[in-house]
């Protein structure tokens, strides 16, 4: 399984309008193209990051959406405010212990590997010690980690049901974050926490 993300720092006022687009525009035709499983779209309206993500059966069904997505991504991101950066990734993990409702929100961790020759290492310690430990959360949703071998980039998703619950989490995610850089040598970029502003990926379980 695949997916590419499209991120763009959005004036906070043009949010809305953003959303109401991808929702009733994009989704509807990407959901429509051959080997598509799924949209997620999230938020943060502090900071105005937007970061709209769709899932692919295979690497080929992926690349062959590319152009027939590139003219709406753009206006997405005029719409938003900002300009687009587009990052294709293989899906490593998903665990889903229940489907997420409305109020949702997502903490999302970025990271460097050290070594990307090292990415099957990195994915195993995160389904044996991190995939655990963080299904044990209050609240606990779901969990994915997508990576790039080639760049040695990983992002990892941690989606709780409630805004309060993914706060209270705080400490215990940077304890774990911690502890897992070091087993897996590789080096936090970017934290994020974010509204889960549509919730339509329907990756099967990978864990």
């Amino acid at each position: 399984m695949y997916a590419r993300s499209t991120t763009v720092r959005a004036h906070p006022e043009s949010i809305d309008a953003g959303i109401a687009y991808i929702r009733d525009e994009v989704m509807p035709m990407v959901m429509g193209m051959d080997g598509c499983i799924g949209m997620s779209l999230l938020v943060d309206r502090l900071s105005g990051q937007c970061i709209a993500t769709t899932a692919w059966q295979t690497m080929e069904a992926m690349t062959a959406s590319a152009d027939r997505v590139r003219s709406s991504r753009e206006h997405a991101a005029e719409l938003l405010g900002g300009r687009p950066q587009v990052d294709e990734w293989e899906i490593a993990v998903m665990h889903r212990d229940h489907n997420s409702a409305p109020g949702a929100c997502v903490r999302a961790t970025w990271v460097r590997m050290d070594d990307p020759g090292q990415a099957d290492r990195a994915i195993d310690i995160y389904k044996m010690a991190i995939l655990p430990a963080t299904q044990e959360m209050e609240a606990f949703c779901s969990s994915s980690l997508m990576v790039d071998r080639t760049s040695g980039y990983a992002v990892s998703s941690v989606t709780f049901d409630s805004r309060e619950a993914m706060e209270r989490s705080r400490m215990q995610a940077e304890t774990m974050r911690e502890r897992g850089t070091r087993e897996a040598g590789v080096e936090i970029v970017e934290v994020g926490e974010f509204e889960l502003a549509m919730a339509h990926l329907h990756v099967p379980e990978m864990a």
